[in-house]
């Protein structure tokens, strides 16, 4: 009779080169979701560890709401958990405003990066954010400065792209860099 199969997800290597099991953090319907700590800008810290309280998703906000928070957030110095704000608003928003929505999660996750060092990263995303909210300028809803949000990605990517020095820039300060989303 041959033994049931072990389906845990394995990440680890026990002794004798056999992968060590790792149960994964679940919700209630099995989904995955990690629940490791995680600081200001995302990033996971070892268990065990204080973080900074997550952003709950599937929130229901207003425009304005999601906005005033995506602000608010941005102005702490918490690009990452912006962005978690603003995806729940690109999700939940009409068919003729997602793209304005994505894009300005795309910026705040191109702020995240910047402000973790990832120089290519956060360029890559500033420039889609930029073209995904470009269309917008003309009649940008709820107040949100199109114009404004451009030309500081702009030179938020001619920023980390180099340092005075011709090389790669360092980490930007993701409070200092934080972008007004309303004019």
């Amino acid at each position: 009779m041959n033994a049931p199969e072990d389906h845990r997800q394995r990440t680890r290597y026990e002794e004798g080169g056999a992968p060590a099991p790792r149960s994964r953090d679940r919700d209630e319907q099995g989904r995955a979701r990690n629940a490791r700590p995680r600081d200001g800008l995302g990033r996971p810290l070892p268990y065990g560890s204080a973080g900074v309280a997550r952003q709950p998703e599937g929130v229901s906000r207003t425009p304005d709401e999601s906005l005033a928070e995506a602000q608010r957030l941005l102005d702490a110095g918490m690009p990452f958990h912006a962005h978690e704000v603003l995806e729940d608003a690109w999700k939940a928003a009409p068919e003729a405003e997602r793209e304005l929505w994505r894009g300005l999660a795309q910026l705040a996750v191109g702020l995240t990066h910047a402000a973790r060092g990832n120089a290519a990263g956060g360029a890559a995303l500033l420039g889609r954010g930029v073209a995904a909210i470009a269309p917008y300028a003309e009649a940008a809803p709820y107040g949100i400065d199109v114009g404004g949000l451009s030309a500081w990605a702009r030179g938020l990517i001619g920023r980390v792209a180099t340092s005075p020095e011709g090389g790669p820039a360092g980490p930007v300060s993701a409070a200092g860099a934080a972008p007004r989303l309303r004019g």
